[in-house]
Order: C-alpha cells, then sequence, then structure tokens
C-alpha cells in the first residue's frame, strides 16, 4: 500500500457507509480525488455529491477510475462483486477500511470509543466538547453529528477521536491513547460465532491501549475484570462503586441536570439537551475524558450544554407538549430497551407506540427473544419485514418470530405501504399518536419524513 501522502485517486466500494464516508470526507478534505460505489442513494451520498465526490450505484467497471492509487472497500461488500472482482485480478492495491483508518492514526494521540452499543454517541460527545471547548481533533464518527451535519472533520491538533468498530474486528488496527469500551454484548455473531468471542475481542482491543494510556470502561461488564490496561477506569450511570459516575439527576422538559463525580473531582450542573438517561452514561464517560485532556470545567459545561445530539439517537423529529416523536438507530435488544425505557421516563404521561424494522435476519434469529423482551414495554408495537443489508433470506426468520413471542394484542406486522395507511388512517380519526417511535438499522429512516408530514398536517 502507498503511503497516504502519496495517494492521489482513491475509490471506496460502499462509499455511502457512515464509516466510509467518513475516510471519503477525510481524503476530499486533502485535495485527493475522491470517488466510489454504493447499491443505493442516500441522504449522505447526496452529501458526498455535493462535496465533490463522485459517486454511481450501478456495479459497472464502467463507472470505476481505472487510475486509482487505492481501492477501499467494506465487509459488506459481496465476495462476487463485479468492481471489486476486476480490482483484485487486476492487481490494484485494495485493502479494507479499517486498515486505512489504522494507517491514518498511526502517528496521532487517538482516543478511541468501542463497545456493541453507545459507542456512536459517545464518541460524538467526545469530538464535540474538544471541538467545541477549543481543544481540537480530528473525527471519524459513525453517525453524524447533529451540530455540524457531518461525520467527519479535520483539526491541525494531531488528535483523533475514532469510532472503534468491532464488525469484522476492525477495532484491532487501532493504536489507542485513550479508549472507552461502553459494552461487550453480543453481536455479529454471524462474525464471532458466540458470546465469549465477541468479549475475547474487546479483552484483545483493551490489550491494544499504549502503555501510558487510559482504559474508561463502564463498571459491570462481564468479564471486564479481565480488560487490559494500567490505567484502568470505570464509568455508570449512577452506581457510586464506579470511579465516574452521575449523581443529583434532575429532568425538565426533555433536557436533563446532572453533577460528574469521581473520586478526586466533581462536576456540577451539567446540562444535557438530549432524551435517554442512558446518554447521561455516555456523557460521564465523555466528560471523564475531557478532564483527563486537562480541558476547563466551564468549557466542558458549555459544550456539553451545546451539544445537539447524533442523528438517529434519541432525535427529537417533533417536540412538543401535546407529541413527541423520536427516531432511533436502535437495532440491539438492549438499546431498543434503553430507548423506549429513556422515553417513556422521559415523557410518562403518554402512549408508547413504536415501529420498529429487524436489521439482518441472522440477529432478529439470534436475538428475537430479547427482541420481544424489550419490545414489550411499548403499549403498541408495529413491525416492519426485517432489512437483509449483507444477509440472503434465513428460512422461518421473518418478523414474525418476534412478535410470536410478545404479548399478542401489542403487535403487528406490516408493510411499509399497510404501516403508513394505518398512521393516515389515525391521523384522519383523531387517534392521536402522543409518543411515536422509530427504530432500526435498515431503511426505516426513509420513513421519518412521511410519518412527520402525516403526524403534522
Amino acid at each position: 500500500m502507498k503511503d497516504i501522502k502519496d495517494i492521489k485517486r482513491i475509490y471506496f466500494l460502499g462509499i455511502g457507509g457512515i464509516g466510509m464516508s467518513a475516510l471519503a470526507r477525510y481524503f476530499n478534505s486533502k485535495g485527493v480525488v475522491v470517488s466510489g460505489y454504493d447499491k443505493t442513494e442516500t441522504v449522505l451520498t447526496k452529501e458526498l455529491v455535493k462535496e465533490g465526490v463522485g459517486v454511481h450505484f450501478e456495479d459497472n467497471i464502467q463507472f470505476i477510475d481505472r487510475e486509482a492509487d487505492l481501492v477501499v472497500y467494506t465487509p459488506a461488500i459481496p465476495k462476487d462483486h463485479t468492481e471489486l472482482n476486476y480490482f483484485l485480478q487486476n492487481k490494484y492495491s485494495v485493502v479494507k477500511r479499517s486498515d486505512v483508518l489504522g494507517i491514518i492514526t498511526n502517528s496521532s494521540f487517538n482516543i478511541c470509543i468501542a463497545g456493541t452499543h453507545g459507542k456512536t454517541t459517545t464518541s460524538t460527545m467526545v469530538a464535540h466538547i474538544l471541538r467545541h471547548s477549543g481543544y481540537g481533533c480530528n473525527a471519524f464518527l459513525g453517525g453524524i453529528a447533529v451540530n455540524y451535519n457531518s461525520n467527519f472533520w479535520s483539526s491541525e491538533k494531531n488528535v483523533c477521536v475514532v469510532e472503534a468498530d468491532e464488525y469484522d474486528r476492525s477495532f484491532l488496527k487501532l493504536s489507542p491513547d485513550v479508549a472507552i469500551i461502553t459494552a461487550m454484548d453480543p453481536d455479529h455473531l454471524d462474525i464471532y460465532g458466540t458470546a465469549e468471542n465477541v468479549e475475547q475481542a474487546f479483552i484483545d482491543f483493551s490489550a491494544r491501549i499504549k502503555s501510558d494510556g487510559l482504559l474508561l470502561s463502564k463498571y459491570g461488564l462481564k468479564r471486564g475484570n479481565e480488560l487490559k490496561g494500567t490505567n484502568h477506569l470505570t464509568y455508570h450511570l449512577n452506581d457510586e462503586k464506579a470511579d465516574v459516575y452521575a449523581a443529583d439527576v434532575r429532568t425538565n422538559n426533555g433536557s436533563y441536570q446532572f453533577n460528574i463525580v469521581t473520586k478526586n473531582w466533581q462536576l456540577n450542573d451539567v446540562v444535557l439537551n438530549m432524551g435517554g438517561m442512558h446518554n447521561i452514561e455516555n456523557m460521564a464517560a465523555a466528560i471523564a475524558v475531557a478532564h483527563r485532556l486537562k480541558i476547563d470545567d466551564e468549557k466542558i459545561k458549555a459544550a456539553v450544554s451545546s451539544f445537539k445530539g447524533v442523528k438517529r439517537r434519541f432525535e427529537y423529529i417533533i417536540k412538543n407538549e401535546d407529541q413527541v416523536f423520536i427516531d432511533d438507530y436502535a437495532h440491539h435488544p438492549d438499546e431498543l430497551r434503553a430507548l423506549i425505557t429513556g422515553a417513556k421516563k422521559m415523557f410518562s404521561g403518554m402512549k408508547c407506540n413504536v415501529i420498529f424494522q429487524p436489521h439482518l435476519f441472522s440477529r432478529t434469529r439470534d436475538f428475537a427473544d430479547g427482541f420481544a423482551g424489550a419490545l414489550n414495554l411499548a403499549d403498541e408495537v408495529y413491525l416492519l419485514p426485517v432489512y437483509p443489508a449483507r444477509e440472503l433470506p434465513i428460512e422461518g426468520v421473518t418478523s414474525e418470530m418476534i412478535a410470536e413471542r410478545m404479548e399478542k394484542t401489542k403487535a403487528a406486522c406490516v408493510t411499509k405501504e399497510e404501516l403508513m395507511k394505518i398512521l393516515d388512517d389515525r391521523k384522519v380519526y383523531g387517534d392521536e399518536l402522543k409518543l411515536l417511535i422509530t427504530a432500526g438499522a435498515g431503511d426505516i429512516d426513509t420513513l421519518v419524513e412521511p410519518i412527520k408530514r402525516i403526524l403534522t398536517r
């Protein structure tokens, strides 16, 4: 592989992916000619085109950049992909996204946030505090920061905030100075096979922290005592046995005020203007990192209060006294449970309706019981068909697997078209949806604006 500084033209296979697009933006910011393929046009690919990146949506070698110095692909690209095989057969330099990210961050001070859930919000919180406070950082995020409408930004400061993705063991190519591990729950079992293998990967990730670095892990993680690192602190929402935790939490119209407590330091009256108690916990970890970097207390508080969240992470689409519509990326049972619990606690007087799109057949099969348990917390649930992403269908695995395990009066399996008709009818007949949540990692986000139009007309 060429030295990063010598790359003049780069081509991405799967350029619309959240991690891939951050890398595309990085190279674009350096004046490199960037182009690529993705299977569908999205809001993100449209943004890339606006920024001068060439993107096409047909697997066709007529559209590739034959002069590319480097070809980057995501593991989600199928092995029989025409363009991928052309590059491989013609001896182009072809590497995974994780290889490029590892090389980019090889000589920087790296803050790497890992976890089967919570990593996107936490990494965005850390990056925002560093940027807003003037400390500065380069950010490679797995979500769109609402404050900046981007998943990437650059800085002259040789510090990188990186979302460390466990999928395909990508995070084992990073070298953290500071690492956060938010969760080690079973996921991506199509890659890892067992929960124990998932946990071991996080233990291996912790071993990559530099000898004088810091590890922050959520208090109470299974096998958390096996994590490596000479300087290891724990954090938690409110457990006083953790090294960092929140205390005196107060709610006010969709916002929180709280104190962050450590053994030798306290930050009082922090204001977070986003919902979900789990986001207080995420922010506790981010604040601990900022304090470690010696950022001024008042600058930390100002940054936290100005944080507008991450697209599709407890994102308020509608929020007023009469109606709340939240959209979220939740695609794991624990994420779904935290989302529904947080919303019901924040808006306790409203009936909770959830529209959920399961993501991946294998995940639906492996966690059907967990999804059913989490969704049972809602008052009413609409289940969309499973979003296949990179997978082929698995016989017998459908959304009905989840519905069958739920209380029968709560769940209905519907197509997108049926859902929109139901929502339209409910609006017409005055059956108001006071608290509505859309959740999932597939293409359910394409329904957000149409649903919003129905609710607000």
